[in-house]
Formats: structure tokens, sequence, C-alpha cells
């Protein structure tokens, strides 16, 4: 009898807790011998990207900074697993370590939170909106170049205080997040993906382990959930064409339709929101056909806007005003 706790490496942020826990109940919900007391441990990894909250990712090193010190800690065999959200996972993971299971995904949508205006499109001339997303600030500037977009970082709750106390007219945050922490009820709107594309893997849970680890690889393919792996493939795919990384706004939603089509929509875009191109694809929802759609898609959209354009979106990436700390 296997005596040692089957261990999670997660972050320590609420939402992070709340995807850990998550995973956990699904865990006791396939294999009910782990709800036994002390057969599942949480270990909580403090990140770069959690220490460091004064600066924008971009000028600290990027995504990787919420990843790099889980993938040591599973490296190391301190844990088993690793739950992410997908939007933070680099699209490159340490030799050995593999992305083999993801939970059914939530709300993929991006959502507006004012206290002052009931829309993004209705803030007045001016006005302030907090993001720590170079992907919303593009989005956002590219419909109303009027707007200031402010680096905004910290936890949700952290935000959330900044917004309550005046220092933004508005910010925005995955629904999905706010959904898995019971805290729907401070959206003012939420967007359509059509009209403000979201994060690639926005909304989807992402479970890695040792790619070696028999037991453990046995164990996620019971919790995976085939359709959400199929769609953040794709949009993975794209975003590795385009070399995508905290520094360029790229966004991308796949889904799969009532006829078990998958549909694909893209965008890349600079920063200041001066230059935004989009893109769309249809096709099978197969896996092999998921990662071909995403590839392509990207690889047309690269020819599209020339060699230098990510280059210069790269270089552009400065908000527009200093960050609020």
């Amino acid at each position: 009898m296997n005596t040692t706790p089957f261990r999670i490496g997660t972050r320590g942020s609420p939402l992070a807790l709340a995807q850990a826990y998550e995973t956990r109940d699904k865990l006791i919900d396939a294999f009910p011998e782990m709800a036994a007391e002390g057969a599942i441990e949480i270990v909580v990894i403090k990140t770069t990207g959690d220490k460091v909250q004064d600066r924008a990712l971009m000028d600290v090193g990027g995504k990787g900074l919420f990843t790099k010190e889980i993938d040591d800690a599973m490296l190391d065999g301190d844990i088993e697993i690793a739950v992410h959200s997908m939007k933070d996972v680099p699209t490159y993971l340490p030799k050995g370590i593999h992305l083999p299971c993801m939970l059914e995904r939530e709300d993929v949508r991006d959502a507006f939170i004012s206290l002052k205006s009931d829309s993004l499109w209705d803030l007045p001339e001016g006005a302030v909106v907090g993001s720590a997303s170079l992907r919303r600030q593009s989005q956002i500037l590219a419909r109303r170049p009027d707007l200031k977009v402010v680096t905004f970082r910290g936890t949700v709750q952290t935000r959330l205080r900044k917004l309550e106390a005046g220092d933004v007219d508005a910010t925005m945050l995955a629904t999905a997040g706010l959904n898995r922490m019971d805290m729907g009820k401070h959206i003012t709107q939420a967007l359509d993906p059509e009209d403000f594309v979201p994060a690639v893997g926005q909304g989807a849970i992402g479970i890695t382990c040792m790619e070696n680890d028999t037991r453990v690889n046995e164990v996620l393919a019971a919790l995976n959930h085939a359709e959400t792996f199929l769609r953040v493939t794709a949009e993975r795919a794209f975003l590795t064409v385009l070399d995508g990384s905290c520094r360029t706004p790229i966004a991308a939603q796949a889904w799969v339709t009532e006829n078990e089509q998958m549909e694909f929509r893209g965008l890349v875009g600079k920063p200041d929101g001066s230059e935004v191109h989009r893109i769309e694809r249809k096709g099978t929802a197969t896996l092999e056909a998921a990662e071909a759609m995403g590839r392509e898609a990207g690889e047309e959209l690269k020819a599209k806007v020339g060699p230098d354009f990510l280059v210069v979106a790269s270089a552009e990436n400065s908000p527009t005003q200093a960050p609020i700390k």
C-alpha cells in the first residue's frame, strides 16, 4: 500500500488555491481512496512572479516566472503534479515535464469591472483602466484610444481593493477566475469573445507531471477533459508559431460546434492598439487537426504582418502610464 501523500504543487494566491482544491476534489471523485486523511497534500510554492508585484511581467522575465519554481520542485521530486492556469503556462516545458491533463474549461470571457460605468465602451474620455495584460491593453486601445491603460498587478482581491480605492476607473479580469472564487457578483460586463478575444488557454486549468511517472500519468488520464484539451491545443499551437510572450499582444479562442467541428479565431496586435490583425479558421475537431489549425493560422498571420511586426510590437511594450503600486 502506498502511504506517501499525493502532492499537488501550486502557487499560493486565492485563485491558485481554489484551482488546487478543485483538482483535489476531482482526484477524490475519481479515486475514493484519496479521501483518506493525509492521502493528498497541497504544497504551496512561492514563485518569482508572486514576489515581484511592482513591475509588469514583461519587465521581469515573462509568464515563466509563475511556473519556474514549481517546475523545479517537480524535477526535485518534491511534488507529483502541478496545477496551473493554462494562460500562465509557457509553450515550452522543461525537459522531463509534460502536460497530459486539463480540467473542464470555465467561461473564457474577459470581465470588465467598474464602479463608474456599465460598459468598457461607455467609459468617459480619458478614463483609466488597470490591466496587467498587453493583450487587453491592445484591444482596449484599438477601440478606445482615448483611454489610459496602466499596469495593474496583484491578486484578484488586491486589484479589486485598488479599484474600490479609486486608483483606476475600471479593471479587467478573467471571468473564470472570479467564478472559481464565487466572486462573479463583481463583474460589470462579460465581454463577447467575438469582440474581445481571450488569452490563449483562458479559463482552463492545466496539470503537469513527470513524463516518465507511469502511476501519476494514469491518475491524470482519468481527470483529463478531452474537449478542453483539444481547444487549448489549437490555441497553444497558434501561440507557439508566433513565439508569443508577455511582450506581444496575442489572443486566441477555439471552440467545438454542435456538429462536432472546430472553429478558431486568433489575434495579434501592437500594444498601443494602433494595429490589430485577426484570423479565423474552421476544421475537424480532432487533436491532430486542432494542432494543425492553430499552427497554420499562426503561420498565415505571421506571413501577413511581416517579419518585423512582432519585433516592433515587443519593443513598443511600455504601458501608457507608470504602474499602480
